[in-house]
């Protein structure tokens, strides 16, 4: 694969949030170079750690800090859950509920797919809205997600559990229709947080594939009654930024 261009998002003293394309892996193997490493060589006279990943499928921010103060600080965040994410979704499948939460623990299953289970000992926890809308005369259902916790393939498994896999994920959709190698529909869409007595919130919306692009459809109003997340109303036990 061809390195890809790699786009900033946000950029300030403390942090640089990139774009992350699809279709490249956190880490660089025998057949491709890592989005990690990706960002290193676009930025060569920065010294960026990464905070989180994201998985190979998956577009949209991905935070590096800037200084290992930033990195100690926002990897604690993370770990504390003082971190507001939501992520967009786009499936073919109508969901079991409009909105709510899936939450189980999971494990590891076959040929490297996660499954959830009923136990809550150490939970995945994931809350979500939806809405339908046709596109192209086809009916799709539009995900906000939020991830309370983020166990691999969390949210992927989450949207299974919820009979409304993520379009175009090969894993966990069966029959699923990757047209031309086009792409699974998640993407890490908006991030809140408090850093250094500064308030950040960002946002990508370059979320595009062969069958949607947020930007076209943005006025479409049962999507865009999800692209202000934030704004919705959360369950009080999901944390949420005053």
């Amino acid at each position: 694969m061809p390195n890809e261009k790699i786009i900033t998002v946000f950029l300030d003293e403390h942090i640089r949030v990139i774009h992350k394309p699809i279709n490249i892996c956190f880490h660089s193997d025998d057949d491709a170079q890592g989005v990690v490493s990706l960002v290193r060589a676009t930025y060569p006279d920065e010294t960026l750690f990464p905070i989180h990943r994201l998985d190979k499928m998956t577009s949209g921010l991905m935070i590096f800090a800037r200084s290992t103060k930033a990195n100690e600080a926002l990897s604690k965040m993370l770990e504390e859950k003082k971190i507001e994410k939501y992520y967009l979704a786009l499936s073919k499948q109508k969901p079991s509920k409009k909105q709510g939460a899936v939450i189980g623990d999971m494990t590891k299953g076959r040929r490297g797919s996660y499954l959830l289970l009923r136990d809550k000992i150490k939970p995945a926890c994931t809350y979500f809205f939806t809405k339908s809308f046709l596109l192209n005369n086809e009916r799709f259902w539009f995900f906000a997600l939020k991830p309370e916790t983020g166990k691999t393939h969390q949210l992927r498994v989450a949207m299974k559990s919820l009979a409304s896999p993520v379009y175009g994920d090969v894993r966990y959709e069966k029959n699923s229709v990757q047209v031309g190698g086009d792409r699974g529909y998640l993407h890490a869409y908006k991030m809140r947080f408090d850093l250094f007595e500064k308030r950040y919130e960002i946002c990508d919306e370059n979320f595009t594939g062969k069958f949607f692009d947020l930007i076209d459809q943005s006025k479409n109003a049962e999507i865009k009654v999800l692209l202000s997340p934030e704004n919705l109303n959360w369950p009080k036990r999901a944390f949420k930024l005053t």
